[in-house]
C-alpha cells in the first residue's frame, strides 16, 4: 500500500524482544490521517505490543516511531495526546457516566462548563444522550464500551488507539458497535489504530488492513485486496475460505501456464517466479464452482466429494483433487446431491492468484 506523503504516523524500522521472542522485526508502516487502519493477526504476532509501543507504554528497542513528523522516543504517553480504549472496559466504578466521560477534561483543566457541553456532545455521539448521571456499575458492557469510547474522545486526541476493544462482548452487540465505530470515526475524523484478531471485524471496519506475522507486516492493504490478493501463504492461509495449492508452472510464449490437480490453466505471469519452478496459488472457496457452472469455467478439475457442511446462509463442499490436495467449494445453496461422488470444480483463471515465494 503507498504510503500517504503526510502521514499522521510513521513506524521506522522498529524492532522489540522479549528475551527469545520477537514481537517486532525491523517493521515499517504509515498510518493516513483520518484513516481507520486496523493491525490483524493471529496470537502473538505483536499487534498490542505494537500498539503499545505507540502509545508509549513500551520502548522499541531499535527504530523510530514519529507521530505528526516528531520522534516520540522521549516524548511521556500522557504528552503523546493519544486516546486509548482498552479491552476491558476501565471505566472509574466510582463515577457517574459524566465524571467518567470528562476525566481527561478534568485532568487538563477544562472549565466546567466547556466540559458539561462536551460529556453531552460525547455522550450524543456514542449513542447515550441522558446518561450524564447514571451509575456506570449499572450499565450494560456494550453501554460500558460506549463510556470508555466516549472518555477517550472527549479531549479530542490526535489519534485513537483501540486495543481489541469489542472481544468482551456478546456477538449482537459486536456487531452493532462494528457499525457504531466506523460512523464514530468518520463523523469525527479521528485516526483510528485498532488492534484485532477477527478477520471479519477488520474487513467490516477499516480503511486499511495490516497483517501481521511474528513481528513483520506480511502485507498492508485495502480490506478487499488483502481479502480477495493476498500476496503470500500465510496471508492467503489467515483468511478463512482461501484454498492455498501447490502448483507447478512453466513460461509458454510469454505466459504462466499452471498445472494442478491434473489441469492445466494459462496465467498472467507472476514476478519473481522461473519457469519450471513450483509455486503456490490461492483461490477462494466462493470462486470454485460446481455444476453447470463449472462446466462454463476456463478451468476444469476432476475431484472427490469428501463431506457436504451445511453452515446455514452457506454450504461447503470439501473436494479432493486427483493429485491429493483438499479445496473447499463454498455456495448459498446445496450444489450436490448426498450421494455424488466423482464431480468437477471448475474455476476462472482471474480468481488464482500466484503467491509471492
Amino acid at each position: 500500500m503507498t504510503a500517504e506523503p503526510d502521514p499522521i504516523l510513521q513506524l521506522d524500522a522498529v524492532s522489540k524482544r522479549f528475551g527469545d521472542t520477537v514481537t517486532a522485526d525491523t517493521l515499517s508502516l504509515a498510518v493516513a490521517r483520518g484513516a481507520f487502519v486496523t493491525l490483524l493477526g493471529p496470537s502473538g504476532s505483536g499487534k498490542s505490543t505494537l500498539l503499545r509501543m505507540v502509545a508509549g507504554l513500551e520502548r522499541p528497542d531499535a527504530g523510530r516511531i514519529l507521530i505528526e513528523g516528531r520522534d516520540v522516543a522521549g516524548v511521556a504517553p500522557w504528552r503523546r495526546d493519544l486516546g486509548m480504549v482498552f479491552q476491558s472496559y476501565a471505566v472509574f466504578p466510582h463515577m457517574t457516566v459524566a465524571q467518567n466521560v470528562a476525566y481527561g477534561l478534568t485532568v487538563r483543566k477544562v472549565p466546567r462548563q466547556l466540559r458539561s457541553r462536551r460529556v453531552a456532545e460525547m455522550l450524543d455521539l456514542v449513542g447515550l444522550p441522558g446518561f450524564e448521571d447514571r451509575d456506570i456499575t449499572r450499565l450494560s458492557g456494550g453501554e460500558q464500551q460506549r463510556v470508555a469510547l466516549a472518555r477517550a474522545l472527549a479531549p479530542q486526541p490526535r489519534m485513537l488507539l483501540l486495543d481489541e476493544p469489542l472481544s468482551a462482548l456478546d456477538e449482537k452487540i459486536r456487531r452493532e458497535m462494528q457499525s457504531e465505530l466506523k460512523h464514530i470515526q468518520r463523523r469525527t475524523g479521528t485516526t483510528f489504530l485498532y488492534v484485532t484478531h477477527d478477520q471479519e471485524e477488520a474487513l467490516t471496519m477499516s480503511d486499511a488492513i495490516a497483517v501481521l506475522n511474528r513481528g513483520m507486516c506480511a502485507q498492508y492493504d485495502a480490506p478487499d485486496v488483502v481479502f480477495r490478493r493476498p500476496r503470500s501463504r500465510f496471508v492467503a492461509s489467515f483468511f478463512r475460505g482461501c484454498n492455498v495449492l501447490d502448483a507447478a508452472c512453466r513460461m509458454a510464449n510469454g505466459q504462466m501456464m499452471l498445472a494442478v490437480g491434473g489441469a492445466e490453466i494459462a496465467v498472467p505471469p507472476a514476478a519473481a517466479v522461473a519457469s519450471g519452478a513450483p509455486v503456490a496459488i490461492a483461490v477462494r472457496c466462493e470462486n470454485l464452482h460446481l455444476g453447470a457452472r463449472a462446466e462454463t469455467c476456463a478451468m476444469r478439475l476432476a475431484a472427490r466429494v469428501e463431506d457436504i457442511i451445511y453452515r446455514g446462509t452457506n454450504v461447503d463442499h470439501v473436494l479432493r483433487l486427483s493429485d491429493g490436495q483438499v479445496v473447499l467449494a463454498t455456495s448459498t445453496r446445496r450444489e450436490l446431491d448426498d450421494g455424488a461422488a466423482d464431480v468437477i470444480v471448475g474455476c476462472d483463471p482471474a480468481d488464482i492468484v500466484v503467491l509471492e515465494q
